[in-house]
C-alpha cells in the first residue's frame, strides 16, 4: 500500500472534519484572491467610463465631483454654466470635441441628459468604442429622447413610447427632491435604443438641449402666473444653461494625449470660474484616495486565511488522539519514525492544496456573477479574468500555510509510542 493511499483514506475516514476544515480555507483563499482582483479590475471598470473626452469643464465644487456628476451620474449638478460663459469656452480653442451636457432632470429615477446630436458622432462612451444603436436613431427634434440599454431592459420602454420627465432627479439625500415635478404638459417620444457599452451610460436617457430648456421655461413662467406652452421662441439667455462641458483637442493618435493638453489644461484652471477635470486622472485619485481600505481588506482576508491555518493544526492535533493505535500499527509493521512524521504532513498539505484548487474555482465563479449583475444593475464592467500570477501566489501561500500547521501533529505522531498506543484499551 502506498503512501498517498494511507494518506487518503485517513482522509475519508474523517471526512466531515476534513471536508470543514477544507470549506474554511477554500473561503479564505477565495476571499483573499477575490480582493487581490477586485483591487485592478475595479480601476479598469472606472477608467473605462470616463469615455475618450480629455477634460471635463463644470462648475461643481471639485474635479472629482465633477466627473463622479458629470460621467457616473453619482448626482445631479448644482451650479449651471451660463451662455456667456458657454460661448467664451467654445471660441477659446478649436476643439476637436465641444459637448455640453444638462444633468438634472430624471425618468423613473434614471438621470437624463440633455445634450447635442454630436454627443453621439465625437463622444465614445468607452474609448475606442464609438455608440452603437440597437434600434432607432438619434434624436433630430424637440421632445424626441434616445434611452441606454439598461433603461430598456429595467422600463420596458420601446420605440414609440411616449414618456413624462420629472423635472429634478426624484430623490435627495432624504430619499424625496422636494423640487421634484413631473411635466406633464411635454412627452417625449423614445425614438432610439442603444446597445450595450458596458459604463454608466447605459443607464441614462438622451435627449436635446432645447427640450430641457423647454422645461426650465416653463417653470419660469408659472412661477410669473403664466400658464401657456412654451416654446424655443420664449427661450432667453437665462434658460440657455448647461451643467457640463465634454471636450476632446485635436491629435492625430486617438490613443495617446495631445501635446497642447497640459497648456488648454492649465489655461482653463486659471478661470476661477470653472472648474476643470482631466477625467482619467480623477479616476486615479480616487484609487489612490481609497488605497488604504484596499491595504485594510486584503489584511483582513490574510488574517482569515491564517485562522484556517489554525483550523487545519487543530482539526490534526485533535484527531491525534484517535489515531495513536492507528500509527502504532504502521509502526509495528515497519514503518519508520521519519515516514509516519512525512505521512501526517502530507495529509495537512493535501487539505491546503484541496482548499486553495476549491478557493480558486469558487473565486471565478463568484467574480463572473458579480460582473453579470454589476453590468446589469449599474453599468459597471468588471473582468471576471483572474490574474494568474495572484492564484498562484495564493495557492502556494494556502498549501505552505498548511504545511506549516502540520508540523506540530507530524511532530506528535512523530514522538508515538507503541507500547502505550497498543497498551489493552479499559
Amino acid at each position: 500500500m502506498s503512501d498517498l493511499t494511507i494518506v487518503l483514506r485517513s482522509l475519508r475516514a474523517r471526512a466531515f472534519s476534513t471536508g470543514m476544515v477544507v470549506l474554511l480555507v477554500a473561503v479564505s483563499a477565495g476571499l483573499l484572491l477575490a480582493i487581490l482582483s477586485l483591487r485592478t479590475a475595479g480601476e479598469r471598470a472606472f477608467e473605462r467610463g470616463t469615455g475618450n473626452a480629455h477634460l471635463l469643464v463644470s462648475r461643481d465644487g471639485s474635479p472629482l465631483v465633477s466627473v463622479l456628476n458629470g460621467l457616473f451620474y453619482a448626482n445631479p449638478p448644482k451650479a449651471p454654466i451660463d451662455e456667456p460663459k458657454l460661448i467664451e469656452l467654445r471660441g477659446s480653442f478649436p476643439w476637436e470635441m465641444f459637448v455640453p451636457t444638462a444633468v438634472g432632470d430624471s425618468y423613473r429615477g434614471f438621470p437624463v441628459v440633455a445634450t447635442v446630436p454630436d454627443i453621439f458622432r465625437k463622444f465614445q462612451p468607452v474609448a475606442g468604442e464609438p455608440w452603437q444603436f440597437r434600434e432607432g436613431r438619434a434624436f433630430e427634434r424637440d421632445f424626441e429622447i434616445v434611452i441606454g440599454s439598461g433603461v430598456a431592459r429595467d422600463t420596458g420602454l420601446r420605440l414609440g413610447a411616449k414618456i413624462v420627465l420629472t423635472h429634478g432627479s426624484g430623490k435627495s439625500r432624504e430619499g424625496v427632491d422636494e423640487h421634484a415635478h413631473e411635466h406633464r404638459e411635454y412627452l417625449f417620444e423614445v425614438v432610439g435604443i442603444l446597445a450595450p457599452t458596458g459604463s454608466p451610460h447605459d443607464r441614462a436617457l438622451f435627449s436635446n438641449l432645447e427640450s430641457s430648456w423647454i422645461l426650465h421655461a416653463h417653470d419660469r413662467f408659472e412661477r410669473q402666473g403664466q400658464h401657456k406652452t412654451v416654446t424655443r421662441d420664449d427661450l432667453v439667455a437665462d434658460d440657455r444653461v448647461v451643467t457640463g462641458v465634454l471636450l476632446r483637442l485635436p491629435s492625430r493618435d486617438a490613443s495617446s494625449a495631445p501635446p497642447a493638453l497640459v497648456s488648454q489644461y492649465d489655461r482653463l484652471r486659471r478661470d476661477g470660474s470653472i472648474t476643470v477635470a482631466l477625467p482619467s486622472n480623477e479616476v486615479q485619485r480616487l484609487f489612490d484616495i481609497v488605497a488604504s481600505i484596499d491595504v485594510l481588506f486584503v489584511a483582513m482576508a490574510a488574517a482569515t486565511l491564517v485562522s484556517s491555518g489554525v483550523a487545519i493544526l487543530l482539526s490534526m492535533v485533535n484527531s491525534m488522539a484517535e489515531r495513536r493505535r492507528q500509527v502504532a500499527i504502521l509502526r509495528v509493521l515497519g514503518a519508520s519514525r521519519g515516514r509516519i512524521f512525512m505521512l501526517v504532513l502530507t495529509e495537512s498539505t493535501l487539505i491546503g492544496l484541496a482548499g486553495a484548487a476549491l478557493g480558486i474555482a469558487t473565486c471565478a465563479v463568484v467574480l463572473f456573477a458579480a460582473t453579470k449583475w454589476l453590468l446589469g444593475t449599474h453599468g459597471i464592467v468588471i473582468a471576471p479574468e483572474l490574474d494568474p500570477r495572484s492564484a498562484v501566489l495564493v495557492a502556494m501561500g494556502t498549501t505552505i500555510l498548511a504545511a506549516i500547521a502540520g508540523l506540530a501533529p507530524s511532530f506528535l505522531a512523530y514522538r508515538t509510542s507503541v507500547a502505550r498506543a497498543l497498551r489493552p484499551l479499559g
